[in-house]
């Protein structure tokens, strides 16, 4: 069952050194029969523990009338994270911010005679007993009893987005912590956000990083984000400053570990400031947070979704409700690494190289320390040097090269000889070419096998495969493939792979641990091997496996790696459904688009890609609103399977007008005083029928 715990460095199971990869998706916000289904994505993105918000508005928006139903079961969402073999930190609130309706908090209680969130008797009963729903819910799913819930985090952001601070803000806390523990929360790991100048009341601190403000109250482009520069700072000073800007933290960080919850793994945009969050955004933060000493790598959101629709109103977070943003009344898409749909971003494929290479090495890696050499700039606003950090034990360790700062272009530096001390010892690299947008990891001293070692490597290392003979994946970042190696490989081997194919890559483990490498996810479901995309031809596996792949035959070996081709049904030639639109509507406040599809084939998604130009767009089924999107600058995807594949639908496009006071990194021409229309639509589908199945019986 394994045994949790923490010291001042890490995380600890069975009383080894743990490394473990969060993902947040919210249940509520997902349809209850894809849970599953999603739960194995994030898997396969190599999250093994999974975060969640119980939203007190999601299940008790009038009073005493509670909701536990449908997207609300949250009894049978932990149940589908037990069956999916993963764990759980459940955020039992009560105020979650969560860009909902009032924090999350439902307006009745608002509506009282005290004050939430202070420490009035009557507004802490009124917790106890949503707790108490909570834990009824959950009962026999906690780690003592065999379930995946190994941990709770208590309220957040308290003492810095609301609430009170100093020695009554801690009290609030811990009274908090003692009414989860009275319900029945008996976990081994209590957490609280500490960023902020936030109360933890002794509870583990858990911190945050976003690589911009959406939340920002500008409209201009903001300063670098301190979250692209290697420090011994935790705290991301700009979370939460549309409530104020905090300094410090409110804890001994020589305690407690450094850990992430809230590692943006995309950006929620508001009406007022729309940043469009990258790939390489988010894998330069998460790499830079290596770099800083994290053990813990925690994002929100992992996956996005789309708001309920409330009994009494709109739930999202809104200026008319006292926010100061707009967001979205459905969109909670995020710009997840798995968004609103289930679409897999290139987000995804992107933190894969660090969260593998943090989870695969974790032995060595969470004991290993920061230290920043004397060069290593500690201002974002610092341009014109590459930031650098070394993380190591004295013996062995990592050298962390950053040059990427989202939205600022950084100096180049050619020839650079990188010298790292380790110990006693100084380590001189080849020279190489530092870009703009470069960011990267070397081993150093890096012991592999019985009685080798990398003395140094400008190859990253990835992942191993433990069988008779251990594998290390070593991927090239563009800067050569020097390596030099003491002692010989006698019992380990090392596999070179391009970049590409690291993005593309996923480790399974059946007989043996195998590395698949495929441009199509590869999920692992238990008893099947999925890929999401037929229409993808090649697989190539390391190993080859002695079992049969369905629907792929054996090719022809590429360097150490079987490659097989797709023999079975070619979905790319199915026919593709017929999409067709026409201006149906054309009001002073909008124009209205009809759209016509015909034809679906048997396929597990359609998904309409809609480019238009406008302000946000809404989308109505059978005359009912049901999603919505704002304008980035990029297209709008809908998902047919979603909304129970419709034949007809419309689209409701709002004008962006050319004066608009807002934030887009990308305008469209406008060529009037404002731009109201829709440039293309296609439509994708999607297949997870007929792709790869084991055939285990032989194992």
């Amino acid at each position: 069952m394994g045994e949790y715990g923490f010291n001042s460095r890490y995380l600890t199971r069975d009383g080894k050194p743990w490394f473990p990869v969060m993902g947040e998706i919210h249940y509520s916000r997902v349809k209850s029969e894809d849970w599953k289904s999603e739960l194995y994505k994030m898997k396969a993105g190599n999250v093994s523990v999974v975060s969640t918000y119980v939203i007190w508005i999601h299940h008790e928006e009038i009073e005493k009338e509670y909701d536990f139903s449908g997207n609300r079961n949250l009894h049978e969402f932990v149940k589908a994270i037990k069956e999916t073999g993963l764990k759980m930190i459940l955020r039992i609130g009560p105020w979650s911010h969560a860009e909902v309706r009032n924090g999350g908090f439902p307006d009745w209680l608002l509506k009282k005679e005290y004050e939430p969130r202070t420490n009035d008797y009557r507004y802490f009963e009124e917790v106890r007993r949503f707790y108490n729903k909570i834990f009824e819910q959950v009962d026999g799913f906690l780690h003592k009893d065999g379930g995946p819930i190994i941990g709770v985090q208590i309220e957040n952001e308290y003492g810095h987005c609301g609430g009170l601070t100093g020695e009554a803000g801690e009290e609030h806390m811990r009274t908090l912590t003692k009414f989860a523990k009275e319900a029945g929360f008996d976990v081994p790991l209590y957490t609280a956000t500490g960023w902020g100048g936030a109360m933890t009341g002794g509870l583990i601190p858990v911190m945050g990083g976003y690589c911009e403000a959406p939340w920002d109250q500008r409209i201009t482009k903001i300063e670098p984000s301190g979250n692209y520069i290697f420090t011994h700072e935790r705290n991301d000073h700009n979370i939460g400053s549309d409530f104020g800007f905090a300094e410090g933290i409110t804890f001994d960080i020589d305690k407690f570990p450094f850990l992430t919850a809230e590692l943006g793994g995309g950006l929620q945009v508001t009406h007022h400031r729309r940043p469009v969050a990258t790939a390489s955004d988010i894998g330069a933060m998460t790499m830079v947070k290596l770099g800083c000493g994290v053990n813990l790598l925690g994002y929100y959101m992992y996956h996005g979704g789309t708001n309920p629709m409330g009994r009494l109103s709109i739930l999202e977070e809104s200026r008319a409700t006292g926010s100061w943003n707009d967001l979205p009344i459905y969109s909670y898409d995020f710009r997840a690494p798995i968004r609103e749909f289930g679409q897999i971003s290139d987000t995804f494929k992107e933190i894969k190289l660090f969260t593998y290479f943090a989870r695969e090495f974790e032995d060595e890696f969470c004991d290993m320390q920061v230290h920043l050499p004397a060069e290593n700039p500690l201002k974002q606003d610092d341009l014109e040097d590459y930031r650098i950090s070394v993380r190591d034990n004295g013996e062995s360790g990592y050298v962390f090269i950053n040059n990427y700062q989202r939205s600022y272009e950084m100096a180049e530096h050619n020839g650079i000889s990188l010298e790292v001390s380790i110990g006693n010892e100084n380590i001189t690299f080849p020279a190489i070419d530092i870009k703009d947008r470069d960011y990267y990891y070397f081993p150093v001293n890096m012991k592999i096998g019985d009685s080798a070692i990398i003395k140094k490597s400008l190859l990253s290392p990835l992942l191993k495969l433990n069988n008779d003979k251990i594998t290390y994946i070593f991927y090239d970042n563009g800067k050569g493939d020097y390596t030099e190696i003491t002692g010989e490989l006698s019992n380990c081997e090392i596999i070179k792979i391009s970049r590409a194919d690291a993005l593309n890559a996923y480790k399974i483990v059946r007989d043996r641990e195998y590395l698949f490498i495929s441009e199509s996810p590869v999920i692992d479901c238990e008893t099947t091997i999925q890929v999401i995309d037929s229409t993808i031809k090649k697989l190539k596996v390391y190993p080859k496996p002695d079992f049969k792949i369905d629907n792929y035959e054996y090719s022809h070996n590429e360097d150490e790696f079987a490659v097989y081709r797709f023999t079975g049904e070619d979905k790319s030639a199915m026919e593709q459904p017929n999409i067709s639109f026409e201006l149906t509507a054309k009001e002073a406040e909008y124009e209205e688009y009809t759209f016509h599809i015909k034809d679906y084939s048997k396929c597990e998604d359609a998904l309409v890609e809609l480019t238009y130009y406008g302000d946000k767009a809404e989308l109505y089924i059978d005359d009912e609103f049901v999603g919505d999107n704002y304008y980035l600058g990029d297209k709008y995807d809908i998902s047919m399977k979603y909304y129970g594949f419709p034949e007809e639908f419309k689209v409701r496009i709002y004008p962006l007008k050319k004066d608009q006071k807002i934030f887009l990194e990308k305008w469209p021409e406008i060529k009037g005083e404002s731009i109201c229309e829709i440039a293309d639509v296609k439509i994708k589908n999607e297949y997870r029928v007929n792709i790869i199945s084991f055939d285990t019986s032989s194992l």
